[in-house]
């Protein structure tokens, strides 16, 4: 069973948020792919939409290897068994988290993103799955400094161990779709394409219009 691209996973995901009562509900997509899946649960539930950027940090020369992830601000959150395993030390990898965060507050800019209270009311942190889910966790640790009412991660697919894990930084996690044999997020989309700068801004233009 795969979703046909982000927006049928949105409206998956979606179907599985509507059995719940929200207050005042807000939902951040995880730019970029996360914001395509929170514009259909937005508009499920009539919810404002709104990005969070989190940054994925690259393990030394093979970036695309995650082992930890930052925001604009907010200290980073590293994977620390990851970094035993390649004996990297955080100190090795402060002028990558500077790039990142400097990128993260790039987007928060281009995206004008960030702009929504989020105090006393239901947040919902949603991205296009969850494999490893360092960004998610400090996504959701950012958001949670904005004292909401209820703090909820919301994603169509994820791995099993990592739902687990987030569920102590959620006060609910949401995935419709949980694996124990997860490899990555894309074998469960058949189109699974960058999203980019400009289809992030024409949603949460959309969504200014509502």
């Amino acid at each position: 069973m795969k979703f046909a691209d982000r927006a049928d996973a949105g409206r998956v995901l979606a179907d599985a948020l509507r059995r719940f009562e929200w207050t005042d509900p807000l939902v951040l997509g995880l730019a970029r792919g996360g914001v395509p899946v929170a514009h259909e649960v937005a508009l499920a539930l009539g919810a404002e939409l709104d990005v969070a950027v989190a940054r994925k940090i690259g393990a030394p020369g093979r970036p695309e290897f995650g082992v930890g992830a930052v925001t604009a601000d907010g200290e980073p959150i590293f994977d620390r068994r990851v970094l035993e395993y390649l004996g990297v030390s955080p100190a090795d990898l402060a002028s990558t988290v500077e790039e990142e965060r400097q990128e993260a507050r790039r987007r928060l800019d281009v995206y004008r993103a960030g702009r929504h209270a989020l105090a006393d009311r239901d947040v919902l942190v949603v991205d296009d799955g969850l494999a490893t889910g360092v960004t998610a966790r400090a996504a959701l640790r950012a958001a949670r400094q904005g004292s909401p009412r209820r703090l909820v991660l919301a994603v169509p697919v994820g791995a099993t161990e990592a739902v687990q894990e987030l569920s102590v930084e959620a006060d609910l996690v949401v995935c419709p779709k949980e694996r124990s044999d997860f490899r990555s997020v894309g074998r469960f989309y058949r189109r699974f394409d960058q999203t980019s700068d400009a289809e992030v801004l024409a949603l949460l233009e959309q969504h200014r219009h509502h």
